[in-house]
C-alpha cells in the first residue's frame, strides 16, 4: 500500500510532550398430526432446528455493495451496570491510528494477537487508504486543493488487503472507527484550524470512501462486503496529531458519534463533553526520565530518537523496553488504584526497528490475561459507561491517579466518597483551570 504514515515523524508532539442473513422462524411440522403425537413408525415427530446463519452473512447490501447489514456484531461483551458496592473491572483499550494493511502485515498480526489474548481493539481506519491513487481527485480536504493527502492514498493490493482485515476484525468483535483522511497537521490548513462545517465535510468524505470502495476499485467488486453499516459503525475517532478536538466534537455530536479520543489527560475516569464521551490518551511513566509522556508509541519515539524514526540501532531494544515498562507501571497504578480505563494508542509502523510493536504485544499479553481485566474497544467501553449510575461515575472521577478508595470499593460505591471538610470562612474555592470543560454531563 502506498498509504502509510511516513509523515508521522513530522507530526506535532501532542500536549507539549514532544451489521446476518434473515433468521428463519422455527420450521412448521411437516406432519398434520398434532404436536406431541407419535408420527408414523412410532417415532416422535421432530422439528429440524434451523441452522444459525454464519457470522457476516449478508442480510442487505448497502449502496454499491461495499458494505452490508449482517445483523448485530458478534463476539462483543455485554454492558452491565455495576451492582451496589461492586468493584469496577479494569478496562484497557488498545487502539490503532490510521489502520490499514500494507506489506508489513501488522494489521493481520495484531488481529491474531488479539484473538490469542482475548483483546478486542479499536482500529481507526483512514478513509484515503480505501481510495486508489488514480481516484485521488475525489478527495478535497478542507482548506486544500483536490487530490492532496499527507499520507498518500491506496493501491489495489492495499485496498484489497485492508478490506479483508477490516471485515475480519469487525467479525471478531473489534471496532472500526476513523482517523479521517489526509492527516493534515499544523497551522497551515491543519485540522486544528478547521471549522465545524469543514469537519463535517471531512467526516462525510471518510464515510464515503469506505462506503464506496468497490465503485472506486472496480476490479475488487467480487470481494465480500464489509459486514456493517458504516453510518452506524462510525461512532468515534482520534484526530490527526490530536489537533482540532473542540470543533470536531461539535461536528461529531450532530453526526451520530458517541466518543472522541483526541484529548490529553491524567489516568482518571472519563467524562462527557458536548454530549460525547471524552476518552483521552493519558500521561504515563517514562522510566528513567523525570517526566511522563503520552500513552502512544509515537510519543515514546519522540522522547527517545526525536524526529528520526530509525535512530541508534544499539538503543532499539532499550527504547522498546522503556515503553513496555512505562505502560506496565501505568497499568499497575490504575489496576491497584482508581481502576480508570487505561488508554493506549499506536500506529502500524516499524519505527526504531519495530521495537514499539514488540512493546505493545508484550503489554497485551501481560495485561489482558489478568484477573478482572477487560481489553475492549472504545465502543464497548462507551457502552459500559452509558450503563452505569452517573453518580457512581462521578464519585470515581473524583479519585486521583493511582488512588484507591481508602475504605474499599464496597463502601465507596455504596455510600460515596467521604465528605470533604468545609473551607474556612472567607476562603473562596479555587477557580477551574483555564481551558477546562464547562460541558460535563
Amino acid at each position: 500500500m502506498t498509504a502509510t504514515t511516513k509523515k508521522a515523524a513530522t507530526k506535532k508532539i501532542a500536549g507539549g510532550l514532544v451489521a446476518t442473513a434473515l433468521v428463519l422462524g422455527v420450521a412448521g411440522c411437516s406432519s398434520s398430526e398434532p404436536a406431541g403425537r407419535p408420527a408414523p413408525g412410532g417415532q416422535a415427530a421432530k422439528k429440524a432446528a434451523p441452522e444459525a446463519p454464519a457470522p457476516g452473512s449478508v442480510n442487505r447490501l448497502i449502496g454499491d455493495g461495499s458494505t452490508a447489514y449482517t445483523g448485530l456484531q458478534p463476539n462483543v461483551g455485554k454492558a452491565e451496570k455495576l451492582k451496589p458496592g461492586e468493584k469496577p473491572p479494569q478496562f484497557v483499550v488498545f487502539s490503532w491510528d490510521g489502520a490499514g494493511e500494507d506489506s508489513q502485515k501488522l494489521f493481520s498480526h495484531f488481529r491474531e494477537v488479539g484473538k490469542k489474548y482475548n483483546a478486542r481493539m479499536t482500529y481507526f481506519l483512514s478513509g484515503v487508504y480505501m481510495l486508489p491513487e488514480e481516484k485521488r481527485s475525489l478527495y478535497t480536504a478542507p482548506q486544500h486543493t483536490a487530490g492532496r493527502s499527507d499520507i498518500g492514498f491506496g493501491d489495489p493490493q492495499g485496498i484489497k488487503d485492508t478490506a479483508t482485515q477490516v471485515r475480519a476484525a469487525w467479525l471478531e468483535g473489534n471496532e472500526i472507527g476513523t482517523h479521517f483522511n489526509g492527516h493534515f497537521c499544523g497551522p497551515e490548513g491543519g485540522v486544528g484550524t478547521w471549522s465545524v462545517e469543514e469537519w463535517k465535510s471531512e467526516i462525510n468524505q471518510a464515510k464515503s470512501f469506505v462506503k464506496n470502495w468497490k465503485t472506486n476499485s472496480p476490479a475488487l467488486k467480487s470481494m465480500e462486503p464489509l459486514p456493517f453499516d458504516y453510518d452506524k459503525e462510525m461512532i468515534g475517532a482520534r484526530t490527526p496529531c490530536l489537533e482540532g478536538q473542540k470543533n470536531f466534537m461539535l461536528a461529531a455530536k450532530d453526526m451520530g458519534f458517541r466518543y472522541d479520543s483526541s484529548g490529553i489527560s491524567k489516568q482518571i475516569w472519563p467524562k462527557k463533553t458536548d454530549g460525547l464521551w471524552d476518552i483521552p490518551l493519558q500521561l504515563v511513566p517514562m522510566p528513567g526520565r523525570a517526566f511522563e509522556t503520552l500513552s502512544m508509541d509515537y510519543n515514546y519515539l519522540v522522547n527517545q530518537s526525536g524526529t528520526t524514526t530509525q535512530g541508534d540501532p544499539s538503543q532499539h531494544a532499550y527504547w522498546g523496553e522503556q515503553m513496555r515498562d512505562g505502560l506496565a507501571k501505568a497499568f499497575e497504578r490504575t489496576y491497584q488504584g482508581n481502576r480508570a480505563p487505561l488508554i493506549i494508542g499506536n500506529h502500524f509502523e516499524s519505527w526504531n526497528g519495530g521495537t514499539y510493536m514488540h512493546a505493545v504485544e508484550d503489554s497485551i499479553k501481560t495485561m489482558c490475561t489478568q484477573k478482572e481485566v477487560r481489553c475492549v474497544s472504545f465502543r464497548e467501553l462507551a457502552d459500559w459507561l452509558d450503563a452505569q449510575d452517573p453518580k457512581a461515575l462521578e464519585w470515581m472521577r473524583g479519585l486521583d491517579v493511582g488512588e484507591a478508595p481508602k475504605e474499599g470499593w464496597n463502601k465507596f460505591l455504596t455510600a460515596g466518597p467521604p465528605a470533604k471538610p468545609a473551607a474556612p470562612a472567607g476562603v473562596k474555592p479555587a477557580a477551574e483551570p483555564a481551558g477546562a470543560s464547562q460541558n460535563e454531563e
